[in-house]
């Protein structure tokens, strides 16, 4: 059925063309990357500012795989309109992260249970405190079952959500003695989002640089290690 508010200004496609669970990477690369290696007959709905969409079947199951752009403006405008004009339900956001913890390496998986933020985003709610964003536990919980079964190493906990990448001002041992694991750029905005819309989400990412140690992963090493995040999050459709 046609509905009046789609094709959106940031996507392209029809009603009907995106499937009810969505991946999501940053990278729109990525995602035709995951979208050619590994969905069954993968067919791009999304071409706006090449932020590639497709839609196909991962073990006979519909799901779509899109990109979200960077930092919590972008991923916030692109996740309000899956949720809430293509009625999508799940969002599994992949993308690389910065680890703050010592026994977190490039290379491990962090299933971010709650995301903290130095973002205003927030305030469009006019929540009358401070909002806890967090990750829809069912998917949580699956995606650490997934993480054992396969025998990756993995944290789950909370991540910070920043929105400033070249910080020249950082307090980020701040958040370390806090228990934040990890630093990335759009875990809050998807969580407030999903809670919104009532829908579910979750964010897993790899760990590609060690704020600690300076250790980063090479670009051979990105694209072997990314793929296992993509198998985690392709076990919860």
């Amino acid at each position: 059925m046609a509905k009046s508010n789609v094709p959106t200004p940031h996507i392209g496609a029809e009603y009907g063309a995106i499937a009810e669970t969505v991946l999501m990477a940053g990278d729109p690369l990525r995602v035709q990357f995951m979208a050619e290696k590994f969905l069954d007959d993968p067919v791009k709905f999304n071409n706006v500012r090449n932020m590639f969409g497709y839609t196909g079947t991962f073990k006979g199951k519909r799901v779509s795989v899109m990109g979200h752009g960077m930092g919590i403006p972008s991923i916030g405008i692109y996740t309000w309109e899956l949720f809430n004009f293509y009625d999508v339900k799940t969002i599994i956001r992949i993308g690389s992260a910065g680890s703050l913890h010592p026994g977190l390496l490039v290379g491990d998986l962090v299933l971010v249970m709650g995301a903290s933020t130095d973002s205003n985003y927030g305030a469009q709610f006019e929540l009358p405190g401070t909002y806890a964003p967090i990750a829809d536990f069912d998917l949580l919980r699956s995606a650490a079952d997934a993480c054992e079964a396969f025998g990756y190493r993995y944290k789950v906990g909370n991540v910070l959500s920043s929105d400033i990448f070249y910080n020249q001002h950082t307090k980020q041992d701040n958040w370390r003695k806090m228990g934040v694991l990890a630093v990335e750029m759009e875990a809050s905005a998807l969580y407030m989002n999903a809670a919104y819309a009532g829908k579910r989400a979750l964010t897993i990412c790899t760990i590609s640089d060690h704020v600690l140690t300076g250790e980063v992963l090479s670009a051979e090493a990105r694209q072997t290690t990314f793929t296992h995040m993509m198998e985690v999050a392709l076990s919860l459709v």
